[in-house]
């Protein structure tokens, strides 16, 4: 139900933001920009001598700041997490990535991004807990749809995964943002 509720609230932030869309602004990015957004993950799982694991859906989100290098090319830190609650339980999965965005027709606002940092894995089952980390990558694609001179509400669909000692796991992580440039 939790991840139903952060849906819906996406998309009235979305709908509300998106009524001074119609006269989209230009896109121009320079400086110090900042954002971060919600949605819905799904985490897979594999591992040394485990048997087919079914992906799992939960809560998704990210934030992510940094600087303009050229008006195409941003860099900066985007940190993304995974998490759900399940009978007492909880499984979070979290990654903090240096990352490169580039927009390849810089008049308009779809970006690619990929990224490679830090990744950790929790398991927690109401008793103990148990974490792995490890490397981590990103990679995504989005649209900076402008609402504002510097605001952009953010479609994005970002995949990132942690190798771990005997295994790994990933999230295909689709969600919606707000970015200031």
């Amino acid at each position: 139900m939790g991840t139903l509720r952060a849906t819906g609230f996406c998309a009235l932030l979305t709908a509300v933001l998106a009524t001074s869309a119609f006269a989209q602004q230009a896109q121009t990015r320079q400086g110090f920009w900042v954002g971060g957004g919600m949605g819905y993950g799904s985490l897979g799982l594999s591992c040394e001598g485990c048997g087919d694991i079914d992906r799992e859906g939960g809560l998704s989100g990210y934030a992510k700041l940094g600087g303009t290098l050229r008006e195409n090319i941003l860099l900066g830190v985007e940190m993304n997490g995974w998490t759900k609650s399940e009978a007492g339980g909880k499984v979070t999965m979290g990654n903090m990535s240096g990352a490169a965005y580039w927009y390849p027709m810089p008049a308009q606002g779809l970006f690619i991004k990929a990224g490679a940092g830090y990744s950790i894995l929790s398991v927690d089952d109401g008793i103990s807990t148990a974490d792995d980390s490890g490397f981590g990558f990103l990679g995504g694609v989005g649209y900076d749809l402008r609402v504002g001179r510097n605001l952009s509400i953010t479609p994005v669909a970002n995949y990132f995964r942690g190798g771990f000692e005997g295994g790994s796991a990933n999230v295909l992580q689709f969600g919606i943002g707000v970015t200031s440039h």
